[in-house]
């Protein structure tokens, strides 16, 4: 469900194109031209007025790999709206999520052609708030907020482009942090699978146990770091931008340094496959080939599992990923936002807010097949998120997750693509033995200033 991850000098185009276009907000409340991100757009969906006007009109709704297994849900959800909203129409589509998600938005974006509302992860909605494209959910409608846990909402804040926060996106929904792993390939290599780690390195050192025992016939996890970074360092409490995000100080923390030896000892030593250093690919298909110890972080990962491989799912057990120094997780919400490009704005909005209400997060998250839960208050009182029982991996997950939302926060590092792409390839550098660790986080941290400062 989540968006992947661009790589090397495309993220760097995409980059650089989006500061450019971003001509932010001018306008204000009422009727007449404006621009958003370049683009013509009705003054009233910019500046600092109410969105006022009926909702009414065609418009798109764009989600990212959720037709193919939620396609009743969600076309009921459209027919409900469109019996609340007389005189609307909403088009849905659905983006694949694959490497080239945020490219291709982008190029919607610029095109003045962004679905009018869509379904983002946090990359994706930061870019596009600070060059303008986002309509300002929080002024719009003030009262937007109401429904939302606290610490979900105030992960919707993003900056536009003058560095001001913005409420651009609704959180829609979330899920924690999980291990994913194959009982029996972490007892043949003496790990004992009801004694997760409880930091990092603690898993790391587990992962070194699996390259021992493996002889190359299985493995640890995945070897691209563009997965682990910045998740790791935010779960390791490493500071990672400055506070005003314009400078990077990763590069300060010696346990950085010490963070990319442990990746270069892991990946030389063949806990990871050498064909995936820098492949896209998460672990999904090599573990649900008994070929990987450890799966996705993602706790709906499970179901990938029990569709595709069975006997496999059958092996699979669900501990708790390390909190580490951050002493609890980080919710990885996904967002709704409305285009500030969009026609038929009220519409638009409306529909925003009924896709993310309680009743409809509430119905969703109850589906069978999916680990996923709500960042309404009112959904999270529902006893069914508080008490979870059976003993199957999906129950398991829902049990760890619920328990984390008590401690969990949404606060998360937000780099832009070009950012994280330049870090992961000193990284992967390090990875293969051409530069010591200390070198790649001082190189990796000066390419990351040369970037933020062009970004401005």
């Amino acid at each position: 469900m989540r968006a992947g991850r661009l790589t090397g000098s495309v993220a760097g185009v995409i980059a650089l194109a989006l500061t450019a276009a971003g001509c932010g907000l001018s306008g204000g409340s009422g009727g007449g031209d404006a621009t958003a991100g370049g683009c013509k757009v009705d003054q009233g969906n910019v500046g600092s007025g109410k969105l006022t006007g009926k909702a009414e009109g065609k418009i798109t709704f764009q989600t990212t790999n959720l037709k193919k297994d939620f396609g009743d849900f969600f076309n009921g959800v459209i027919k409900a709206f469109e019996k609340v909203h007389p005189g609307t129409s909403v088009k849905w589509i659905d983006d694949p999520g694959d490497n080239t998600f945020t490219q291709r938005n982008v190029a919607d974006a610029q095109a003045c052609t962004l679905p009018d509302v869509i379904n983002l992860n946090s990359e994706t909605a930061t870019a596009l708030t600070k060059a303008g494209y986002l309509l300002n959910i929080g002024v719009k409608d003030p009262d937007a907020e109401k429904p939302f846990v606290p610490a979900f909402w105030n992960s919707s804040t993003m900056k536009d482009g003058s560095g001001m926060p913005a409420h651009t996106v609704l959180p829609w929904y979330t899920g924690g942090i999980v291990l994913t792993y194959n009982t029996d390939l972490l007892e043949k290599a003496g790990i004992d699978p009801a004694k997760p780690p409880t930091t990092l390195f603690g898993l790391f050192a587990d992962y070194e146990k699996v390259a021992k025992a493996s002889d190359g016939k299985f493995y640890a996890t995945m070897a691209n770091p563009v997965w682990r970074i910045p998740a790791d360092f935010d779960q390791m409490n490493i500071k990672v931008l400055s506070d005003d995000g314009r400078t990077a100080v990763f590069g300060d923390d010696p346990r950085t340094t010490q963070w990319v030896a442990w990746m270069a000892k892991l990946y030389q030593e063949g806990a990871m496959p050498k064909d995936s250093l820098s492949s896209s690919n998460d672990p999904s298909t090599l573990y649900s080939q008994g070929k990987v110890a450890y799966g996705s972080t993602n706790p709906s990962f499970v179901r990938f599992v029990k569709q595709n491989s069975p006997s496999v799912y059958a092996k699979t057990g669900v501990g708790q990923q390390p909190f580490d120094a951050l002493g609890h997780t980080t919710g990885a919400p996904q967002y709704i936002g409305v285009a500030a490009t969009s026609k038929h704005a009220p519409a638009a909005l409306a529909f925003a807010e009924f896709l993310t209400n309680a009743e409809n997060q509430t119905a969703w998250c109850k589906d069978p097949d999916v680990v996923i839960f709500p960042t309404t208050t009112a959904s999270l009182d529902d006893p069914f998120f508080q008490k979870v029982s059976g003993d199957d991996p999906f129950s398991e997950a829902r049990k760890l997750v619920a328990e984390q939302l008590k401690t969990a926060t949404a606060d998360q590092t937000n780099l832009s693509p070009a950012v994280q792409n330049a870090i992961v390839a000193q990284v992967q550098l390090a990875m293969q033995g051409k530069k010591s660790p200390a070198q790649a986080v001082k190189d990796a941290q000066a390419k990351a200033n040369e970037l933020l400062k062009q970004a401005g």
